[in-house]
């Protein structure tokens, strides 16, 4: 067929359209909202760890694989001035917890390596292949040099009749895998935490080996103790290596409360310690020698029954015993804190108004300053030149390490992991406002808006609830539950800091004790009011949707409102009598304010179970096998209740996840099937 010239022209019209097209796809391509394909592709540091002659810093970087679901850290090295980095390990597998020696010639760090366990290893700085340090058939853990350079200290569990025979006690392993008893036993009140149970009859120890022979000697020989519970041990070795200050639970079984105090060990292998805050019922914890080895700083809280107690920085004389606290007039919780290189100072992190900010304060007490106030920023450490490193990141910027100069007046990023990703994302815009919420008082909440938002539309609005209750919805970049992937496809995510959240000062968050849900609830539901008195808030579209304590409030909104077309419940409390088999329940009665034995009518009030009768609104409930926090009979109830009642309800159960979605497919999977519930009721994007 011959072309004519109007043919022609219809047919470069249609391929410039079909052009057009392509180059605006290819825009779009390049610029997306974050989707959850996104974090997994995140790489993710570490907390730097400086070099004892604060000219260099070693932190490790994570990567996962969506086609394997494995993970890789490698070490990377920072010199510090030049900004120059270099990778240093590059074995198949993760490495981790770098620790300088005290000459700055050699960095311990654990890895398998081919092992089924963590091992220690020892990489010379100026090159060469690392050299393993320990071959045990248990895994090791939270390593620190002795300050000789000759030894490292490490942790390693084992059997409470454990007598530094490693040989008889991998035999004993053989045979425990080699039995067909799966029974688990138990007379204790605490018996598993998170998605483990406890061991039996197996406890943390400490031990010290040899840098040069690998020899290993026990440090607590015979004790039957556990540090943390929920795994680790926190310590700090004396400058002169006499002692160890470290953070103990000191309440003997059934444990009916815990009690974390810091103990001075003698670091001779007698096993010898003293309790320096046996005196206190809260917890101690966090210890750290000051440079000239003469006191001891940790935190304390009074209560052991209120796990987000406010902790306070202690001073401890090691001579006279005197103590002295020197945060009472801060109205936060210090973390990470450290003393300045020239021991002047104390340099700490708090969670601040929604971010997690870096403070200064003399060594000795008095005025708090703020040296920056951005985002979430953690893993602090000093260089010799005075600037500070972190890892830095936010509700629009994923982790990077960062450097503050030493007078507060520059901050620079480091690193560049991330940058190509970041900039490829279209993100939506944050907003940072406060109103008036339950008693008048003032809540903060973050509004984070689609890409590509125009206020001349409509659309519909997601409430997003946070766990805890004792946390917050922070400026933070949340590997879970990310405001920008929910706001991507078209909805305005709101993120309200009820009454309960922490990093708001002590009295906001206690003010629910014994009420469990009416402040938050009103203030979740003040947070929509504010919002629709906006003309681009759909009031026909809103959803709700929270995790733990925020899946909590999802059935309680359940049953007190039906102003939202879905909901979404990921780990949620439903019925309070239920959570006597989480995994820990001495709090419980403080939080609802009765117990099944004392108090159950007050307790009951509290409960979403009681108020089922209401249900109307479709619900989205989710749940892992594996979540001793919130067992998982609570999501299966509320469906069941759901599905009773001939109400629209939809069920996703993980069996290998916890309380959080950990796996990278399962993750992503988690995330789409939250979206298509918010699409199915709500519909994404403008009308």
């Amino acid at each position: 067929m011959k072309l004519t010239t109007t043919m022609y022209a219809g047919l470069l019209g249609l391929l410039s359209t079909s052009l057009m097209g392509c180059a605006v796809a290819s825009s779009q391509a390049q610029t997306q909202g974050l989707t959850a394909e996104d974090i997994w592709a995140v790489k993710r540091p570490s907390a730097p760890v400086m070099s004892p002659q604060g000219d260099r810093a070693i932190f490790s970087v994570t990567q996962f694989d969506l086609d394997t679901d494995g993970r890789k850290s490698h070490l990377h090295m920072l010199e510090v001035g030049s900004n120059e980095i270099t990778q240093i390990t590059f074995d198949d597998g993760a490495e981790g917890n770098p620790q300088w020696s005290p000459n700055g010639e050699q960095i311990a760090f654990t890895a398998r390596r081919g092992g089924s366990s963590n091992q220690l290893f020892m990489l010379r700085t100026d090159g060469g292949e690392a050299k393993r340090l320990t071959d045990l058939p248990v895994g090791v853990s939270a390593h620190q040099w002795m300050p000789d350079g000759e030894s490292l200290v490490f942790m390693a569990q084992v059997p409470s009749d454990f007598d530094g025979d490693w040989d008889a006690l991998a035999k004993q392993q053989r045979e425990q895998r080699d039995s067909h008893v799966t029974a688990f036993t138990t007379e204790n009140r605490l018996y598993r935490h998170f998605d483990q149970f406890l061991t039996q009859d197996s406890y943390p120890r400490l031990f010290k080996v040899a840098v040069e022979s690998g020899e290993i000697n026990e440090l607590t020989p015979g004790w039957s103790r556990f540090f943390n519970i929920g795994g680790g041990v926190s310590y700090d070795i004396s400058p002169d290596g006499q002692y160890i200050a470290l953070t103990a639970n000191t309440t003997p079984a059934p444990y009916d409360s815990l009690n974390a105090d810091i103990l001075l060990l003698r670091a001779d292998g007698s096993g010898d310690y003293t309790n320096i805050t046996e005196g206190n019922p809260g917890r101690d914890i966090g210890a750290v020698f000051s440079p000239d080895g003469q006191s001891i700083l940790y935190g304390r809280s009074l209560r052991s029954d209120f796990y987000a107690d406010q902790i306070n920085l202690v001073r401890h004389d090691i001579a006279s015993g005197d103590t002295q606290v020197l945060t009472e007039d801060f109205d936060r919780t210090p973390g990470n804190w450290q003393f300045s290189r020239d021991g002047e100072q104390i340099l700490f992190e708090a969670d601040d108004r929604a971010m997690r900010s870096l403070f200064a304060m003399p060594a000795d007490g008095g005025e708090v300053i703020e040296l920056y106030r951005s985002g979430t920023n953690s893993g602090l450490q000093q260089a010799a030149n005075g600037d500070l490193l972190f890892v830095h990141h936010g509700l629009v910027q994923m982790p990077e390490i960062f450097s503050l100069s030493a007078d507060s007046s520059h901050k620079q990023q480091i690193t560049n992991l991330n940058t190509q990703l970041q900039q490829s994302i279209d993100w939506g815009r944050v907003e940072n406002v406060t109103f008036s919420g339950a008693d008048g008082a003032d809540v903060q909440m973050f509004v984070v808006y689609p890409p590509g938002f125009d206020e001349s539309k409509q659309y519909p609005l997601l409430n997003l609830l946070h766990g805890g209750p004792h946390g917050n919805f922070g400026d933070f970049f949340h590997f879970r539950w990310n405001s920008q992937v929910f706001a991507a496809p078209g909805y305005i995510t709101i993120m309200p800091n009820f009454h309960g959240s922490s990093s708001f000062g002590q009295d906001f968050t206690v003010s629910i004790h014994g009420e469990h849900p009416t402040k938050p609830f009103i203030d979740s539901e003040r947070a929509v009011e504010f919002m629709l008195e906006r003309d681009y808030v759909d009031p026909d579209r809103l959803a709700a949707a929270g995790g733990s304590y925020g899946g909590y409030l999802v059935s309680w909104i359940a049953g007190h409102t039906d102003r939202y077309q879905a909901l979404i419940n990921h780990a949620g409390v439903y019925n309070l009598m239920g959570q006597f088999a989480s995994d820990t329940t001495a709090h419980r009665g403080a939080a609802y304010g009765g117990t099944p034995w004392d108090g159950l009518d007050d307790m009951l009030r509290w409960s979403p179970a009681m108020h089922a009768h209401n249900f109307s609104t479709p619900m989205l409930i989710m749940h892992g096998e594996l979540d001793y926090r919130v067992p998982v009979t609570q999501g299966l109830e509320v469906y069941g209740v759901y599905k009773g009642m001939g109400l629209d309800a939809r069920l996703v159960y993980y069996p290998n996840e916890n309380h959080w979605i950990l796996n990278p497919n399962n993750s992503v999977h988690w995330f789409g099937e939250f979206q298509q519930w918010l699409d199915r009721y709500l519909g994404a994007g403008p009308r």
